[in-house]
């Protein structure tokens, strides 16, 4: 999309704020610059995919129904395959992850050679994936999901609806961090997670400007990056944008926590960077689950 004199995009104000680079409304030349810095868009590709089911789900613990989304790669059925949770961005929900092209990147990244898996997205809140008041996502992620998994006929026999991965996308590798530290236990220990430009905050004054937090203490009992030795999937993986605002975030993740890879590459927070590092995120987060059964 080209950015007109009198309108910038959107994307191009987070694009820009990731560079630090002032975009004014009528400087059309410096606007694709910007966008050009920040890399080709990826694209949805063109691929046969597999059941793309929707139900939806009546989770007490957040004291509403939300959509539960399974996809699975074509030609395989949901028993026996690995999970890998999906959890979305701010702003965003389960079926965003279906038009981000999720089901195409899952097709793709099975018939490139990444062992078949399931993918499953639910509609999170937009409070960082974090328990605020009754509402508490955690809990759903940790509680309910598995239990309709199960019931969805997902999983292994052993221990059915039990997801053994979790990649996260913006927002939602907050949540991922929140669930990988809360489960604590080796039957319910993540193999891996992956995370995709997380959005994770440095300090409180970053924090409180996004209006997510009851207050400093809740932020710091949440916050990953306070609690980086209590990561406890055995390896963790990291993709960010350098144009990204949050790539000093995902540098100290990276730096901070044990057993983990980072790729960074010409990138903004966007759809367009997401579409790009999504067909690399799952074919890894596939491979890490089939080491883990």
């Amino acid at each position: 999309m080209t950015a007109s004199p009198s309108r910038i995009s959107r994307r191009t104000l987070l694009v820009a704020g990731g560079l630090g680079t002032a975009v004014v409304a009528g400087s059309l030349g410096v606007a694709r610059q910007v966008l050009t810095d920040a890399g080709p868009d990826g694209v949805i590709p063109d691929v046969p995919v597999g059941d793309v089911t929707t139900t939806r789900q009546q989770s007490a613990a957040r004291g509403k129904a939300v959509d539960l989304i399974t996809m699975l790669p074509p030609g395989h059925q949901a028993a026996g395959l690995p999970i890998c949770l999906l959890l979305h961005g701010r702003g965003a929900s389960a079926q965003h992850m279906v038009e981000l092209g999720v089901p195409q990147f899952l097709s793709q990244a099975v018939s490139q050679g990444a062992p078949p898996f399931a993918v499953a997205a639910v509609d999170g809140s937009d409070a960082y994936w974090h328990p605020v008041g009754a509402d508490d996502p955690q809990a759903m992620l940790r509680d309910e999901v598995p239990r309709w998994l199960g019931q969805l006929g997902f999983g292994p026999v052993q221990d059915p609806g039990r997801p053994r991965g979790v990649l996260g996308i913006s927002m939602g590798c907050f949540g991922a961090l929140l669930l990988d530290r809360s489960l604590t236990s080796p039957a319910t220990q993540l193999a891996t997670v992956v995370t995709i430009s997380p959005a994770l905050f440095l300090d409180w004054p970053d924090a409180k400007a996004h209006h997510v937090f009851t207050g400093e203490a809740d932020w710091k009992a949440s916050e990953p990056l306070l609690h980086l030795g209590s990561i406890d999937a055995p390896l963790l993986a990291v993709w960010c944008g350098r144009q990204d605002p949050f790539l000093p975030a995902a540098e100290r993740l990276h730096a901070g926590a044990k057993g983990s890879a980072a790729t960074y590459a010409a990138g903004a927070h966007a759809d367009g960077y997401w579409r790009r590092v999504l067909p690399d995120a799952l074919g890894h987060a596939g491979r890490q689950l089939r080491l883990s059964r």
